[in-house]
């Protein structure tokens, strides 16, 4: 009965005209999330249905009924794949960046990708929730195929963001548990790197995307929310100036002297031209000739979901204070 379903769906779906709007993203990043807590109360009044096995999640578009224990959930938004993940709730679809994420490679070798787009496969997936970012395509019709919740970009600091999944997938004390150790752990290492490198050292974030290189600022992925929120480091004041609108800001070489601080976070993406690396102008900067340029996977550095900054922490302690303080 449930193979005869799925055309009679499939029909209903494209039937539907309601599209959404494509999201406007820099270098990829559809996944860096604001770092002001939001003021938003989707999920604190979360109430039982008296139907089995589901209850109201009072999203930021008002209340959706959803499964209590979700097994198989299609995430449409590459910020929010490493959030469920960390909460151990099964996947069946996801976005392409994701699966080639090296950090989730493994764990999403079976799953499948999915756009927006893609609704004749996400029917064949049959998935109880849909997760996805607020102006994402095509959510009428996805709502349609399962209980859909989105998340508006920028409303939801990290921290925040993964309470509300948390909610979202009953697993409020997981998720509770997951921030309090996170927060504990990065007070604890910002406080040994602060130690060693001095109050008043800076760190810049840098990453080349599409033969433009990029500096950002506290809020952008790529471990900024870590160095900048959790260690309480100084980035340049150049860079906070910059910075402050857009979070990010074009360099050309010849001012990489004025952005780049005592210390250098380089997300290097190897297909990516990287070729500034070659000139004797970042040859000669202070950073580069005292060995304080710290090189990471960019691929595994873009976001910043718990897994992604797990990873991230990692890396700040290994390059910080070595492989003995991990």
């Amino acid at each position: 009965m449930k193979k005869l379903f799925i055309p009679l769906v499939l029909l209903l779906v494209v039937a539907l005209s309601a599209c959404g709007g494509e999201p406007a993203n820099h270098v990829g990043n559809e996944g860096e999330a604001s770092q002001t807590p939001a003021a938003n109360t989707a999920g604190e009044a979360n109430t039982e249905s008296g139907e089995a096995g589901t209850f109201t999640y009072q999203s930021e578009n008002g209340p959706v009924e959803v499964p209590k224990n979700p097994q198989r959930v299609v995430v449409i938004t590459r910020f929010l794949t490493g959030n469920v993940m960390l909460l151990g709730v099964p996947l069946v679809g996801v976005d392409e960046m994701s699966k080639e994420n090296p950090n989730f490679k493994e764990q999403l070798k079976d799953v499948e990708d999915v756009t927006d787009e893609s609704l004749e496969k996400i029917i064949e997936l049959e998935p109880d929730l849909i997760i996805g970012q607020s102006d994402i395509k095509n959510i009428d019709k996805l709502k349609q195929i399962a209980p859909t919740v989105t998340y508006t970009y920028g409303k939801l600091d990290y921290l925040t963001q993964q309470l509300e999944i948390g909610k979202l997938l009953n697993k409020e004390k997981e998720a509770q548990a997951w921030v309090d150790d996170f927060q504990a752990r990065t007070k604890k290492a910002g406080e040994e790197i602060k130690a060693k490198i001095g109050e008043n050292a800076t760190v810049s974030v840098i990453e080349t995307f599409n033969k433009q290189l990029y500096v950002y600022g506290d809020n952008f992925g790529r471990g900024t929310e870590i160095l900048y929120q959790a260690f309480g480091l100084s980035m340049p004041e150049k860079v906070k100036e910059a910075t402050e609108k857009d979070g990010y800001l074009a360099l050309s070489t010849e001012v990489l002297k004025d952005y780049l601080g005592d210390y250098v976070i380089f997300s290097k993406n190897a297909e990516e031209d990287n070729s500034f690396q070659n000139t004797e102008t970042y040859k000669n900067l202070p950073a580069v000739k005292n060995n304080h340029v710290y090189e990471a996977d960019a691929k595994a550095f873009y976001f910043n979901d718990p897994l992604s900054m797990e990873y991230q922490l990692d890396f700040f302690i290994k390059s910080f204070l070595g492989d003995e303080n991990k």
